[in-house]
């Protein structure tokens, strides 16, 4: 499935983004997938391996009637990395606020579909916050609210110092194959893995550490209650980015009636790239293609 590449401006930052469309006549939706702290938008949702079927999300996506977009935020990929800053999570957001209305003044649709992964989770929160106007639905997928009972972050806490030294730290394909092997052994096939760094790896050496430090010592982030959106939270069985109880007092103080909490079997941290991902693709679908409810109380 042929995508195009589209390039913005947030003040003098350009951004990359890049459209997968739906070849539905009247496309059902628009989804805006939003990356985490060590990995392009391209690799993590438009990942191509041979033999892996709906191995790219937004080509399963488009499939079913949705128009899809990433973007590379500020540092990553082929977005701009020339500003000597860290690239946190309100700047994040900030990039989604140029992306999604690039987007929007395109779209048929008036609202987004928005899901983000990991620290990608953070950044459509915060901007779901800013501009609740502008999201129809919330996916929420390897997210942390106060980082309490966290063993991922327990660990990345001990180099907290040298990720507030400096703006960027290095990746390389031993740091691409733990994000897959911290958590619990076997949930990837190797195959996937590596094509997964290969992919990352081919735009990026090093990233941004904004999200990092947000993660280890800023939280909580995000207010649940200025979630004024109908918003599920995904969590993989064995995720260690956050503990089950604070997902789940996150999910009760969510506001709006149309909330799901799922527990997703068999899946560590980076959900669609793991053995059970055709799962994660039918708990965000089944969400997305919500009929709207013929009464509110």
């Amino acid at each position: 499935m042929k995508g195009t590449e589209h390039w913005i401006k947030k003040g003098d930052v350009k951004l990359f983004l890049w459209h997968k469309p739906s070849p539905a006549p009247s496309p059902r939706g628009t989804i805006f997938f939003i990356h985490g702290s060590s990995m392009a938008g391209q690799p993590t949702y438009d990942l191509q391996v041979p033999g892996r079927p709906h191995s790219s999300a937004m080509e399963y996506f488009a499939e079913r009637g949705f128009d899809t977009w990433t973007m590379d935020n500020e540092g990553y990929g082929r977005s701009d990395k020339s500003r000597p800053i860290n690239c946190d999570i309100s700047n994040g957001a900030d990039d989604i606020e140029a992306g999604s209305r690039f987007i929007l003044e395109r779209s048929r649709h008036k609202k987004l579909m928005m899901y983000g992964i990991s620290s990608g989770a953070l950044k459509a929160a915060k901007f779901t916050e800013r501009h609740p106007e502008r999201v129809a639905r919330l996916a929420l997928d390897a997210f942390v609210w106060t980082g309490e009972g966290s063993p991922t972050l327990v660990e990345r806490r001990k180099k907290l110092p040298e990720f507030q030294a400096r703006n960027r730290r290095p990746i390389d394909r031993a740091f691409m194959r733990s994000v897959f092997d911290r958590d619990h052994p076997d949930t990837a096939e190797r195959s996937v893995i590596e094509a997964f760094a290969t992919a990352v790896l081919e735009l990026d050496d090093s990233v941004p550490t904004g999200t990092y430090v947000d993660m280890c010592a800023k939280l909580p982030l995000i207010d649940p209650v200025k979630i004024s959106v109908p918003t599920i939270v995904m969590r993989g069985q064995f995720d260690g980015i956050a503990s089950f109880d604070d997902l789940i007092e996150f999910y009760r103080r969510l506001p709006h009636p149309d909330k799901q909490f799922s527990l997703m079997e068999g899946i560590s941290h980076a959900s669609f790239q793991q053995k059970n991902y055709m799962s994660v693709y039918h708990i965000l679908l089944s969400y997305f293609t919500m009929p709207e409810p013929v009464y509110r109380g």
